[in-house]
């Protein structure tokens, strides 16, 4: 039995897309859902064109009813993945799924992470505190932002003449290259 996969993302979607890509014709899972709580979100494209179905919700939705968590049951997902998704996961959505959502995180955490720490806010902060290395962290996720248990870093060294595109294009090179790869050998992992 292949592994279920959902993905949740406010915004583009570019490691979304990279996961699609990823799990398209992979024997050991596929992606099934794609969750967004902004309805011009890009990654809902980037579901269509892969003919995966999407679901968009508010915060109501979200906070104060189970209809997200009994789709996700319903349709016996394995493991959500978050991917540039801003909203805190709510408590009831943490204990239906146990050790089974995971986030990628713009910087080597703990540095740089917590409320309000997301896309280029992440990377002035590296700036502004002349960093000589950034990065990435896969990690579970818990009821506070970016403190949960962690799966993978990679690092980047940051360069002296570095500016904020060259920041962002290293991080999403590596997040592009590993974020697919760690889920798929988190799922193999997992007990069925």
């Amino acid at each position: 039995m292949k592994k279920r996969i959902a993905i949740f993302a406010s915004g583009s979607g570019s490691n979304a897309q990279k996961i699609m890509e990823h799990f398209k014709n992979n024997s050991v899972a596929e992606v099934v859902l794609i969750l967004t709580n902004n309805p011009e979100a890009y990654v809902l494209q980037r579901a269509d064109n892969f003919e995966i179905p999407s679901h968009l919700f508010d915060k109501q939705e979200f906070y104060h009813s189970d209809d997200v968590i009994r789709l996700l049951k319903n349709l016996q997902i394995d493991l959500i993945v978050l991917a540039g998704f801003l909203w805190l996961i709510p408590q009831s959505l943490l204990q239906a799924f146990p050790n089974k959502i995971i986030n990628i995180h713009p910087s080597l955490l703990p540095k740089y992470g917590g409320k309000g720490m997301y896309g280029d806010r992440v990377h002035k902060a590296i700036l502004a505190a002349k960093e000589e290395e950034s990065g990435i962290t896969i990690h579970f996720v818990n009821e506070h932002f970016d403190e949960g248990e962690m799966i993978h870093q990679s690092k980047f060294k940051i360069e002296p003449d570095d500016d904020l595109e060259m920041i962002k294009f290293k991080g999403q090179q590596l997040e592009h290259t590993h974020f697919a790869k760690v889920i798929e050998n988190l799922l193999k992992k997992m007990k069925s």
